[in-house]
């Protein structure tokens, strides 16, 4: 019998069910989604799911499984809520593109988060011992956002997120669809369609978006659960290029908006917190740094001084000098 597995085609000498497969290739079930044919095998399928000659094969791992219990927020606390979830931290982190896993690690206990955005990729079926994240970033202590990195239509984030919620049961989801290579801006015709169906199936649906005001204000119709317009290109460090749209995105919603992508460094991390914006997300400015832990903690700094300066309320600007020390009684 021929079968492809994870693009590798494969032959085997006897029919097989899909959990044979599994045992065979040294894969634990409990850790990977199926897809068979495009069409997702149930994980309580396995065992009486019997494979044909010549079915096309999907093992893909979703790195994590939930969070652990968290304590109530006490009184006062400037806690952030998305989907009904409290969170202390407003800083999301990436996991990708570290030196390593135990750099990944230590990096996202520098900053604070407590979600993180994760990837569905292909199971290592030629090495199904090697390392993963989950051995490094305990998913008992963080909440794992699968996201849809690399998909370029509706149709490929659709797939991608419903594998993840095969494998780990996730709801609470981060959707991407790119336009283009070049500059991994969001395609949002694509992006609101996807929208719909997700919120649809019950997924609660956090969307990359522009900082098109309009194009967020639809997001929202359509159920998202967050609102994330760029800052600027993804991995591109150049900061808050349209602080005015943000600003406008902030004040029309009624869900939480927060800053994806573009962040370089600090500043930019508490700019966009000073712009009344619930959280930032961010990989590239910690994972690309000389010292990818010690910027993580700047940025959870940064994070923390740009709320508390928006809710203390800045000084209004003016055109002219105003001293601070009073006139009267001078020698």
């Amino acid at each position: 019998m021929r079968l492809t597995v994870n693009g590798e085609e494969r032959e085997f000498d006897r029919s097989l069910t899909v959990s044979q497969l599994l045992a065979e290739l040294g894969i634990d079930p409990r850790k990977v989604a199926l897809e068979r044919n495009l069409e997702i095998v149930p994980r309580a399928a396995y065992e009486g799911t019997e494979l044909g000659d010549g079915d096309r094969l999907e093992v893909v791992h979703f790195i994590g499984g939930g969070a652990a219990e968290e304590a109530p927020p006490s009184a006062g606390e400037d806690t952030f809520t998305v989907a009904g979830r409290e969170f202390r931290s407003r800083l999301i982190v990436g996991t990708g593109k570290y030196r390593d896993f135990e750099e990944t690690r230590l990096a996202l206990e520098a900053s604070g988060a407590e979600i993180v955005t994760v990837a569905v990729r292909r199971v290592n079926v030629t090495d199904p011992d090697r390392p993963m994240l989950v051995d490094f970033v305990d998913p008992g202590k963080y909440v794992y956002l699968p996201n849809t990195a690399g998909c370029h239509t509706a149709e490929e984030a659709l797939r991608t997120l419903r594998l993840a919620r095969e494998a780990g049961g996730w709801k609470l989801v981060k959707l991407e669809v790119l336009g283009d290579e070049k500059t991994l801006y969001p395609d949002m015709i694509e992006t609101l369609e996807a929208t719909e169906v997700l919120v649809r199936e019950g997924f609660d649906v956090m969307v990359y978006c522009t900082d098109d005001p309009l194009f967020a204000g639809r997001l929202e119709d359509a159920g998202a659960a967050a609102i994330m317009p760029l800052g600027a290109p993804i991995g591109s460090g150049l900061g808050i290029r349209n602080p005015v749209a943000i600003r406008l995105i902030v004040e029309r919603s009624t869900v939480p908006v927060l800053v994806d992508a573009g962040v370089g460094t600090a500043s930019d991390a508490t700019f966009a917190m000073e712009l009344g914006c619930d959280g930032v997300l961010m990989n590239s400015a910690i994972a690309h740094a000389d010292d990818p832990v010690v910027m993580a903690r700047a940025m959870k700094l940064a994070v923390e001084s740009g709320r508390l300066a928006y809710l203390a309320g800045r000084m209004p600007r003016k055109m002219y000098a105003d001293p601070s020390s009073p006139l009267g009684g001078l020698i």
